[in-house]
């Protein structure tokens, strides 16, 4: 990747902070799909969650199969932190963000995949409940979780903020590519 020409061109989106990453380094813990199937109401109906993104090691071996990712975040701010509505109304900015990182890269000649945050609400019934398949998949984007991935590691280890405090959120997504 043309790290000078990526630089210029995501200096003109509101990214926070990135990191160009490489995949061996990113690991998968089985705990964080144990937490989607435990806590989340959204496993098991979308096209964006387990188990319809595929068994934990498919999901792993997706990841690998791109040599380098492109992580970064975003931050909203919110009125109150407590108030899940008006916290998710934020997410839409950020995947449009998303998707831009996803274009651009595609546009340099790169294949990308990309994982971001929550679960995918494109559609206000998604297609999986009713055996049918993904109505956008080129606009669907599964989470980081549903694959595995831990956030917060690798946000430790590439010294990046988690919590910035009060009425702020922090989204974060990763575009694989090769």
């Amino acid at each position: 990747m043309n790290t000078e020409k990526f630089e210029e061109f995501i200096s003109q989106y509101p990214i926070f902070e990135y990191r160009i990453l490489d995949t061996k380094d990113i690991t998968i813990q089985e705990r964080v799909r144990t937490i989607c199937q435990e806590e989340c109401e959204r496993y098991d109906s979308t096209w964006a969650c387990p188990p319809a993104v595929g068994t934990l090691q498919e999901c792993e071996k997706k990841i690998k199969s791109y040599p380098q990712a492109v992580f970064f975040s975003s931050v909203a701010e919110v009125s109150d932190i407590m108030n899940m509505e008006e916290m998710l109304s934020t997410r839409r900015a950020h995947e449009d963000l998303t998707t831009e990182v996803g274009k651009y890269l595609n546009k340099e000649g790169y294949e990308t995949y990309i994982l971001s945050t929550e679960s995918c609400d494109i559609c206000e019934k998604c297609a999986y409940k009713e055996g049918k398949p993904c109505r956008y998949p080129d606009r669907m984007h599964p989470c980081l979780e549903s694959h595995g991935v831990v956030v917060n590691e690798i946000v430790e280890r590439e010294s990046m903020e988690y919590n910035l405090g009060g009425n702020t959120i922090l989204w974060f997504s990763m575009v694989l590519f090769r």
